[in-house]
This record gives structure tokens, C-alpha cells and sequence, in this order.
């Protein structure tokens, strides 16, 4: 997979595994990264789809309606890639934090709900629900903040409701923050995941 990758000033830190959203690439999310923690390393990946020139993680029927298949196959083939990538750049494979955004979000959430040990946490900014119906591997341990706006048309509140609610039944720590907002990514949004990054990841 295309990626970037930036060794940190701090090697006990968490790597910040950082997925764009539809249409963006690998350095679309490197400013937020600076302020999560500007001294974790960092492992941004561009989506292997393309959606009428837009990179992409996964394929999609329709507007909010994923091709489930396809998902499925990029979550495993970023699961594997993240094993290559902490062997290659010598970074602990079990402290991965994802921050991802929308289209990334979801296969964020995948990675959860697919994967046991796939992450040690995640910062997911408007994310919906990948799949419905399947039981989800045991997630105790794993820390979780969700974004979301109250009035996202892409994801409803309700889908964010759900999405925590599965996450939390599988044992995930999740924290939910609103702004009253639609999709897009805000400053105060940002500045909330990076208070919860500092309260659960690096004062344990």
C-alpha cells in the first residue's frame, strides 16, 4: 500500500496510523497527527480504490451503502500490511493508535471489528457502522473516541449511537463527542480527540 512513514522523537509512544477520507491521500491527515502527539511516530496509508479518481480503502454500491466483499478483503489486506510495516520500520505492532476520517473511519472500524489485536485504540472522525450483524471480537483494553455532528447528513446520529453501542458490548472504552455540525472535520472536534489521546493513551 502507498504510505508515509515518520519515525517519532518518543519510541514509547504510540504509531498514529492515519487513514484520509474519500479523496484525500497520505498527507491529508499529517497536520492532525502534529496535534494529537507531534512526537509518536507516524504511518499514513492511501487507500488501494479508486472512486472516480478519489483513493478509497473500500468499494461502495452507493452513497452510505458499502460493498461488504470488498471491505472485508481491504480490512484483511490493511491488517497485513500493518504486520509488514511494524517489521520494516521496527515499530511495536501492538501500539497502534488509528486516527481516521470518514471513508477511513470506517475501515478503522472495520479493523475493530474484524480483528482482535488489530489496534491498541482509535480516533474515529464521523464514522458509520462497516457491517451489521456479526459478532465482533473481544475488545476489552481497546480505547475508542468517536467524532460526530449532530447533523451529519452522511451519518446519522443514530448509526453513531449504534456504532458505540456495538463497540461497548464487545468491551471497547468508547468516548462519544458531538459538535453541532455536519461532516466536516472541526477544530474543536480535533481538539477533543487529542485531550482524549493525552487522558487514556499517555497517562496510564
Amino acid at each position: 500500500m502507498k504510505h508515509f512513514f515518520q519515525k517519532g522523537k518518543d519510541p514509547l509512544k504510540p504509531t498514529l496510523l492515519l487513514l484520509h477520507g474519500t479523496g484525500g491521500n497520505e498527507s491529508s491527515l499529517l497536520p492532525l497527527a502534529g496535534k494529537i502527539d507531534e512526537d509518536a511516530s507516524i504511518l499514513s496509508v492511501r487507500g488501494n480504490i479508486s472512486e472516480n479518481g478519489m483513493p478509497r480503502f473500500f468499494r461502495r454500491l452507493a452513497e452510505g451503502v458499502f460493498d461488504e466483499e470488498d471491505l472485508i478483503f481491504r480490512t484483511k489486506e490493511l491488517y497485513e500490511f500493518l504486520d509488514e510495516a511494524a517489521k520494516k520500520y521496527e515499530f511495536k505492532r501492538q501500539n497502534i493508535i488509528a486516527i481516521g476520517y470518514s471513508n477511513g473511519a470506517n475501515i478503522a472500524a472495520s479493523l475493530l471489528f474484524h480483528y482482535q489485536d488489530a489496534l491498541k485504540g482509535a480516533i474515529l472522525h464521523h464514522p458509520m457502522v462497516p457491517r451489521k450483524g456479526i459478532e465482533l471480537p473481544d475488545l476489552l483494553g481497546t480505547d475508542v473516541f468517536i467524532g460526530a455532528g449532530e447533523n451529519d447528513p452522511m451519518c446519522s446520529p443514530m448509526e453513531t449511537i449504534d456504532l458505540q453501542s456495538m463497540l461497548k458490548k464487545a468491551g471497547a472504552k468508547v468516548h462519544l463527542h458531538w459538535e453541532n455540525k455536519g461532516h466536516q472535520l472541526t477544530f474543536e472536534e480535533v481538539e477533543a480527540a487529542a485531550q482524549w489521546y493525552q487522558e487514556t493513551q499517555l497517562e496510564k
